[in-house]
């Protein structure tokens, strides 16, 4: 038997499970919607695609309140699938108070009113098919409506707490 120091087994593996994440590199999707106060979004690395027919995805967030509540109450919304030249925005999508939706980003509106960010590599309306509590946050399992396709380019992915532009090749 080994003496080896004791700590709660829930804090050991919450630590273990975020220590887990961080060595795995993830997407990043800007998820946007609007509300009767106005456009709402937020970075997510959760983004993944969950069927084919129909086809389907899942993100989750992790409260439902701020941008996140707004968000899961939209009766649609986009998923952005970022590309490397977007740091930028997924930096101020993911911090409260930082500059978004302005002229300078991008924006326009589709026909059926949700945000978008035109030069992504791919855009998917959806719909919230489920939404599940699971402990702090929300699992959204969501129907895609339509796809558009953008320019290709390289991807921006979350690794380590940071993120990273991989590039060609």
């Amino acid at each position: 038997m080994t003496d080896a120091p004791t700590r709660p087994v829930a804090t050991t593996r919450a630590a273990d499970f975020k220590a887990a994440f961080r060595v795995h590199p993830a997407g990043i999707a800007l998820i946007t919607a609007t509300t009767d106060s106005g456009p709402v979004g937020l970075t997510a690395s959760s983004v993944a695609s969950v069927a084919l027919d129909p086809p389907a995805l899942s993100f989750s967030v992790t409260r439902a309140t701020g941008s996140a509540g707004a968000l899961l109450s939209a009766d649609t919304f986009v998923v952005h699938l970022l590309a490397d030249r977007h740091l930028d925005l997924a930096q101020a999508f993911a911090h409260s108070g930082a500059p978004r939706f302005t002229a300078e980003q991008g924006w326009s509106r589709l026909d059926t009113g949700e945000p978008l960010l035109d030069d992504v590599p791919a855009a998917l309306r959806c719909r919230a098919l489920h939404i599940v509590p699971v402990g702090s946050s929300s699992l959204v399992a969501a129907e895609v409506l339509e796809v558009r396709l953008g320019p290709p380019a390289p991807p921006l992915v979350y690794h380590d707490r940071r993120y990273h532009r991989l590039g060609q090749g």
